[in-house]
């Protein structure tokens, strides 16, 4: 996410050029960025995610497809040692017991990743926020053997956990 911040009424007083660029920082289904600037403006950042919640109900997939098409691919072995380098130190103070990823983990996490693509037709969608690589891996397995009306619905819910994230790094001050 590029780094723009706001408080609601910064946010509110944009026109719809710039309120469309916030918001696609954000999330890139078009429809839920066009929704969200038409719900403007925002009594406050409850409002404002109550909005987003409010839309992306209202979208089918083509707009979640087009959401995680936002997402880089996890499945790079390179970008992924890079990723989960120094996942002990960032989650120490939230999960102690976490350690740094190892290359198995890492390959398995890489596999995983080309095998829901191919089964699924989308890139694995997860709210990535605290999780090891192992913890990513975890939540993968459990997801790959769903059908995929299912994993669309699981993929969109944490869509929208990653969009409700950057809505408060757009907010921080609302």
């Amino acid at each position: 996410m590029a780094d723009l911040t706001y408080t609601i009424d910064a946010l509110n007083a944009l026109n719809a050029e710039d309120a469309t660029f916030a918001f696609t920082n954000c999330c890139t289904s078009s429809r839920w960025v066009a929704g969200m600037v038409e719900a403007l403006p925002f009594a406050s950042i409850e409002a404002c995610h109550q909005a987003a919640k409010d839309v992306w109900a209202n979208m089918g997939e083509a707009d979640f497809l087009e959401a995680f098409e936002g997402h880089p691919k996890i499945g790079d072995v390179t970008s992924l040692r890079e990723k989960y380098a120094h996942t002990k130190k960032l989650a120490s103070g939230e999960q102690s017991s976490v350690n740094e990823a190892d290359d198995a983990t890492i390959e398995a996490l890489a596999q995983g990743n080309t095998d829901y693509e191919e089964k699924f037709g989308f890139i694995f969608i997860v709210c990535a926020t605290g999780k090891s690589a192992a913890e990513m891996n975890e939540l993968l397995q459990q997801r790959l053997p769903n059908d995929r009306e299912t994993e669309l619905q699981n993929a969109a819910g944490q869509q929208a956990l990653i969009t409700a994230i950057r809505i408060d790094k757009l907010l921080p001050s609302a």
